[in-house]
């Protein structure tokens, strides 16, 4: 059976811990003489950076391909596009603005299917935050994690991966910004272990580590100056990261904006671990490559 990463939730606690276990061990060749398709809908540094080299470290090629250059639902449907590309490629990844385009390319693939972001799920991202956060912070199990800002596609990834290895959540967002009642009843299905509040000292409070992301995600543009004003407070600042636990670590997807969602002497201070988080997007991506190759083979 063909298997697929669209969101963390495809995949059991056991599953996660496997791929975490893919991620950090010696390359496997599981791509030996086969292509993998990396379809980029919105551009990228990190996805596009962690994934070619994944793909060559388990020896497979990497073709990188622009949404204008696929046009889905435009010059093709995203079926038709699919269906063609399983036949090139052992794995399919992308990169899109709308989450029912690579839940419409699993429906409809013969092989795996890798959800890179879209507006719903980061999984890529989750994997790379829970392999930094277990190598730098401790266990997961041990952890309480809190996310400062808009409740986005990474805080939702992020949230369920932690909640399945037993860690707990707790989001500080503004009103009309964070988890809906049925987004949180959703989460504490998975753990009963997670908390919001529109207060960012009383989210970060007691935190081990702490995670923020943009203010404006790609697409949002338009929203800027409105979102700014919301946002204002919520700047994870040396006054804020003072309310986490002592030695609390600092966590951010990149890109950042140093002096909005977080003040330079927090994301580069010692306490920082943006690098090591986007170096681990490579590890990742290499053990959910292997992960998904070996349980669909």
């Amino acid at each position: 059976m063909t298997k697929h990463l669209l969101d963390i939730t495809d995949l059991s606690a056991g599953e996660l811990r496997q791929v975490m276990a893919l991620s950090v061990a010696p390359p496997r060749p599981v791509l030996s003489g086969l292509g993998a398709a990396l379809i980029f809908e919105k551009p990228s540094n990190r996805t596009r950076h962690s994934m070619e080299m994944a793909v060559v470290q388990l020896g497979g090629h990497p073709v990188y391909t622009r949404g204008e250059e696929i046009g889905f639902d435009t010059r093709e449907t995203v079926e038709d596009v699919t269906r063609i590309m399983a036949g090139y490629h052992a794995v399919l990844a992308a990169r899109v603005f709308d989450h029912s385009t690579v839940a419409r390319m699993a429906g409809c693939s013969a092989v795996p299917v890798v959800n890179m972001l879209s507006d719903r799920s980061h999984p890529l991202q989750a994997v790379a935050d829970v392999l930094t956060m277990r190598e730098h912070a401790g266990p997961v199990d041990s952890l309480r994690v809190a996310w400062v800002g808009d409740y986005n596609n990474v805080a939702r990834s992020l949230a369920e991966a932690v909640l399945k290895l037993g860690g707990s959540m707790s989001f500080g967002c503004p009103e009309g910004y964070g988890p809906t009642v049925a987004e949180i009843d959703r989460l504490s299905a998975i753990a009963a272990r997670v908390t919001s509040s529109a207060d960012p000292a009383a989210a970060v409070s007691g935190a081990d580590v702490v995670h923020t992301d943009t203010w404006v995600s790609m697409g949002q543009e338009e929203e800027t100056q409105e979102r700014r004003s919301v946002f204002a407070r919520y700047i994870v600042d040396g006054a804020l990261m003072a309310r986490a636990a002592d030695g609390a670590r600092f966590m951010h997807c990149m890109p950042a904006h140093r002096g909005e969602e977080v003040s330079a002497e927090v994301f580069d201070s010692a306490a920082s671990l943006v690098i090591a988080q986007g170096h681990h997007r490579l590890t990742a991506a290499r053990g959910v490559l292997t992960f998904l190759m070996e349980a669909s083979s």
